[in-house]
């Protein structure tokens, strides 16, 4: 199971239309429920992020890394981080 820290679940708090039409989650213990039934990921780097779709089967050869970053489901983190959340 993912440690979904401080920075993930802040940010997902404040960014989460980005990916849903409605919130999903008002505080950080709903945002972490919510990131753990969703198994949502945290990557290191786009790198990382790539590999986990790619695993994930998804169809991203065609993508950058600029569009993989502003992916709806790819959360850019303020430390550098990515949170992939597949809703």
């Amino acid at each position: 199971m993912n440690e979904y820290d401080e920075t993930c679940l802040e940010y997902f708090l404040e960014h989460q239309l980005q990916l849903f039409d409605e919130k999903v989650a008002n505080n950080p213990e709903e945002a972490e429920e919510f990131l753990e039934d969703c198994m949502a990921v945290v990557c290191r780097n786009l790198k990382e992020v790539r590999a986990y779709f790619k695993e994930e089967g998804a169809d991203i050869a065609h993508m950058s890394d600029d569009d993989l970053e502003d992916a709806s489901e790819v959360f850019p983190l303020p430390d550098g981080r990515y949170l992939v959340v597949e809703g």
